[in-house]
């Protein structure tokens, strides 16, 4: 198959067997995928996607790796990791192909020509591809923050393998984008590239946004460095927030195995080091249950699981105490105002 799978990608793809996942993911958890495939450039990738379908393979399209938990049992198929990162400017339109890092790649290249309009989603980790996925949004702009921006707002149209394996020019509207939400999360298509319709702007002013929108999630995301996680766990609950009902429910610290429930963030899981998906997957649903139990509301996951899991682990979950000289946004917030 590795012999086959070769020769119906063809140049600008990688294939490999048996590669183990968990790196090429923000919360560091996965096991192996039967085949791999890095593609370069977006005719590569729309090459591999063709192919895993002509083979009737079961595949799956990686990126950052970031919102998606893999199993520890991994996958069993394709997994076609994108990394085709090509950018290129007309004026004040700029495309990128879907494996380009929005930041800092992306967002770093249009602030340097003083093109605005992507600096607000700094510091999330995504591809173009996955900011269109799942309508890459950043509550700004600093320093007032008064409304949710959305990456729908200065896309321009994108460049699609669809799930009939046509190529297509699409607009905005064809997404039908909601919050966390687009087509592409009911239709299997591909976005190849997508370009953005930004404006010219002071350079000074876009620093200023990008160095503040920074210091604003570092205060309220752990570091992915030191902390794997895939951000949010749980969906948003209008008007109450699902970190809120955690954290009242005396759930921060809560931990199986490597993952734990942050002192920093109650929506957030982190991997301490250890970590696994059966961990997690244990821990979600023990926060679940005591949500439910003393709230009333149920908790919907808004990460994607892919793969095969094994049995989420057994028992009672352990706390572990806040971290030393950890201070939240909330509480800097409170003693700025007092």
């Amino acid at each position: 198959m590795k012999q086959t799978l070769e020769r119906l990608t063809g140049k600008g793809s990688v294939v490999k067997e048996n590669i183990r996942l968990a790196p090429y993911t923000t919360m560091k958890v996965g096991g192996e995928a039967d085949y791999f495939v890095e593609v370069k450039t977006s005719v590569a990738l729309e090459r591999a996607v063709k192919a895993v379908r002509e083979l009737n393979l079961p595949y799956f399209l990686l990126g950052h790796g970031a919102n998606i938990v893999i199993g520890d049992m991994g996958f069993r198929g394709v997994v076609i990791r994108n990394i085709a990162d090509l950018v290129s400017f007309n004026e004040n339109l700029v495309t990128a192909e879907s494996g380009a890092t929005m930041y800092p790649d992306l967002i770093e290249l249009t602030a340097v020509q003083s093109l605005s309009g992507l600096e607000h989603y700094v510091g999330i980790p995504s591809t173009v591809g996955g900011a269109l996925w799942q309508n890459l949004h950043f509550l700004s702009p600093a320093p007032a923050r008064e409304r949710t921006m959305f990456i729908e707002e200065v896309l321009e149209y994108a460049d699609l393998l669809t799930e009939e394996n046509k190529t297509e020019r699409v607009g905005v509207d064809y997404f039908e984008f909601g919050y966390d939400q687009s087509i592409l999360h009911h239709r299997d298509d591909i976005v190849l590239s997508a370009t953005f319709r930004l404006a010219k702007a002071d350079h000074a002013r876009i620093q200023r946004i990008m160095k503040e929108n920074l210091a604003w999630r570092a205060l309220r995301h752990p570091n992915l460095k030191t902390e794997p996680s895939v951000g949010s766990i749980f969906k948003k609950i209008q008007g109450i927030g699902a970190g809120r009902l955690i954290d009242e429910c005396g759930l921060k610290g809560a931990s199986y195995g490597g993952m734990t429930v942050s002192h920093r963030h109650a929506n957030i899981i982190v991997n301490l080091g250890n970590g696994t998906a059966a961990d997690l997957q244990a821990l979600v649903k023990y926060v679940q249950q005591e949500v439910a139990a003393q709230t009333g509301y149920h908790l919907e996951t808004e990460i994607e699981f892919v793969g095969s899991f094994c049995t989420p682990t057994n028992g009672a979950p352990v706390f572990l105490p806040r971290p030393e000289g950890l201070v939240t946004a909330e509480e800097l917030a409170t003693h700025q105002s007092s």
